[in-house]
């Protein structure tokens, strides 16, 4: 493939364009110019001739020398091209001569050089470090109780946090994304395409926990009691129960009044408008009239007084899922856990949904991020979710991101960051075009990472990155320096240096990250030892060779019993699978990792697993329920005999 000229890569390199990049086996590959001059086009960067590149080049050469955010760190100096004054968050006014000095105060500064304007954030080098303990990873949808409505509910997870701190000592529990659905049939299962990542599914609302259940006269009580669906075979029902649930939240928010939400920002007033307008214009904003596509138009606001009740009702509903994910976070606290909740921040968002419509000035709307080929996957990953601009980021002083980080931090005390090697590139797929036709675009990494670990600072909260897979070892490299934690997971810890790449010793293990046995997107403890994962992609027609992934299956599974044998955690390779799943989870707790986290899924021998990756609904993705309900999990000998992991 012939390379981009001279001028096109100049161009991209100003524009964090790749012209090429490193395969999973670290061979290069050359991207076709013409999906860079593409790619540019989407940046507001016109590439398509000689001439028009040579402008560019002189446009960002007059711009490039101050940088829209600059990110710094309060024990180190860094130059600026000029002098002005430097304004941070309490007001006060500092010269700057060609230099900003250590010592600055963290937060978000405004720096002026010479008329130009440049949002300076000042970041501690590192966040502490968590302690050494165990908790949970928890898929709080599949999850059930007798006082659940078919679908696991934050006053379930209030239950389990307390349950398991109190009686098992666990000092964290992982949860999937809570972010928000548009409420619009048909319901997205996925918690990684949400609505909103800003605000919280009101379908992780316990209806019977509203303040207003408990104040209600007992027919309105009754009412609401006779809405409760009755779970029907072993799927959830994601539209039957968000149906049942908004009509009964309706009559609770109509006994006490109609009331909004105490105290609401313009952020929940926008979300909430989005959430009544996609009640009567359906749940694609695209295809809204013209003048409802932009939050910011007229039409808009006269909607919101038009709609003034449905836009308090979901508003209301927020203020609710606050409040219990805050009740939730206090019996976790009370429990004596020391991390307490961890959220999950998705990779993106739905571009039809509430983020889409707001932040439309800050997502490159017309792209969809995803992966280049592969060995698993030769055409190519396409998740459907818009990215960051980069460039809108950087001039906006990367509010969006913050405010985003701020908000998911309000309710939870750490967070997980789903494919974080995003905060340094992402795959983008241009419109119309395959996934083996795009090129990763970056990011300010150090922007990205100096918000990241300002705001977790503040909120006194852990970060952890999801950095499994083809990741570039600087992604892992600053998680470490920033006391960030990273991700192993027992089928991938493999010592990549020796013949064959065995599996490694928990030993071995790297210190700074979460140890798990498995993830969402990965066979379950049971469903390895089993071969299911083998089994179902067989049924489903998505291998090519079965009869080598079975052999492959079977020589994984005896690898990882050799070594639980040779670890002296279990005492014949013959034993059964209830044995060998104690000693995965000992391995686990045995492991050099900070975080020990276990699933459910693997003590109860679940044998499915949460998502299949590479199917939509040949497999009941994100629609399972937890085998065993919240009450038998408090009584299951299994759990007993393994938990806690780390005393």
């Amino acid at each position: 493939m012939n390379r981009p000229d001279d001028d096109l890569a100049a161009l991209a390199a100003a524009h964090g364009v790749a012209t090429s990049y490193r395969d999973g086996e670290r061979r290069e590959v050359v991207v076709d110019p013409e999906v860079v001059v593409r790619v540019l086009g989407l940046l507001d960067v016109d590439a398509t001739t000689p001439a028009a590149r040579r402008a560019a080049l002189e446009r960002r050469a007059a711009v490039a020398a101050l940088p829209g955010t600059i990110a710094m760190r309060p024990d180190r100096a860094r130059a600026v091209p000029g002098r002005g004054t430097l304004t941070d968050e309490s007001g006060a006014v500092r010269p700057v001569d060609g230099e900003l000095s250590t010592g600055l105060p963290l937060g978000y500064h405004t720096l002026e050089l010479d008329g130009r304007r440049s949002t300076v954030v000042v970041a501690p080098p590192a966040l502490p470090a968590p302690p050494r303990t165990w908790g949970w990873m928890l898929q709080l949808y599949a999850l059930h109780s007798a006082r659940s409505w078919g679908i696991g509910d934050l006053g379930d997870l209030r239950e389990f946090a307390d349950w398991t701190g109190r009686a098992h000592g666990a000092d964290a529990v992982l949860l999937n994304p809570l972010h928000a659905i548009t409420p619009v049939p048909p319901v997205q299962p996925s918690p990684y395409t949400p609505s909103s990542r800003r605000f919280v599914t009101p379908l992780a609302l316990r209806v019977t926990d509203v303040d207003a259940y408990a104040a209600a006269d007992a027919a309105t009580r009754a009412e609401v009691d006779a809405l409760r669906p009755e779970t029907v075979g072993d799927r959830i029902a994601h539209d039957r129960v968000w149906a049942a649930k908004r009509s009964a939240l309706e009559l609770l928010w109509r006994s006490t009044g109609s009331p909004g939400p105490a105290d609401a920002d313009d952020e929940l007033w926008e979300f909430a408008t989005y959430c009544a307008l996609a009640e009567r214009w359906g749940g694609r904003w695209t295809l809204w009239p013209a003048g409802l596509r932009d939050p910011r138009d007229p039409q808009v606001a006269a909607a919101r007084r038009e709609l003034a009740p449905r836009v308090a009702f979901h508003a209301w509903l927020q203020e609710q899922a606050s409040r219990q994910l805050g009740r939730a976070r206090a019996a976790a606290r009370d429990a004596g856990m020391r991390i307490g909740l961890i959220g999950d921040l998705a990779v993106g968002c739905d571009p039809e949904g509430a983020d889409g419509w707001a932040l439309q000035d800050v997502l490159a709307l017309d792209v969809t991020v995803g992966a280049p080929p592969d060995a698993f996957n030769q055409r190519g990953q396409a998740w459907g979710l818009p990215p960051w601009r980069p460039d809108r980021l950087d001039a906006t002083g990367y509010a969006a991101y913050r405010n985003l980080l701020r908000a998911l931090l309000t309710h939870a005390d750490g967070l997980r960051i789903d494919h974080v090697a995003g905060l340094f590139r992402l795959w983008w797929v241009p419109p119309c075009d395959g996934p083996d036709r795009g090129t990763y675009v970056h990011y300010d990494a150090d922007a990205m990472l100096a918000v990241l670990t300002l705001e977790a600072h503040r909120a006194g909260a852990v970060v952890v990155g999801e950095d499994l897979g083809t990741v570039e070892p600087e992604v892992t490299e600053a998680l470490q320096e920033r006391n960030m934690l990273g991700s192993t997971v027992m089928w991938f810890a493999r010592d990549e240096d020796a013949p064959g790449e065995p599996l490694l010793a928990p030993g071995r293990w790297p210190e700074q990250a979460v140890a798990t046995i498995s993830t969402h997107d990965l066979p379950t403890a049971a469903g390895f030892l089993r071969g299911e994962h083998v089994r179902v992609r067989a049924d489903l027609g998505l291998l090519d060779d079965v009869a080598a992934e079975q052999a492959r299956a079977r020589a994984d599974r005896a690898e990882l019993v050799a070594l639980l044998v040779a670890e002296g955690l279990l005492e014949a390779p013959d034993a059964g699978e209830d044995e060998i799943i104690v000693a995965m989870h000992r391995m686990l707790g045995r492991s050099r990792c900070r975080l020990a986290l276990v699933s459910p899924y693997d003590l109860v021998g679940e044998v499915r697993q949460p998502n299949l990756p590479g199917t939509v609904d040949e497999y009941p993705n994100w629609r399972l329920p937890l085998g065993s309900s919240l009450e038998d999990l408090r009584q299951d000998p299994r759990i007993a005999a393994v938990v806690p992991i780390r005393e």
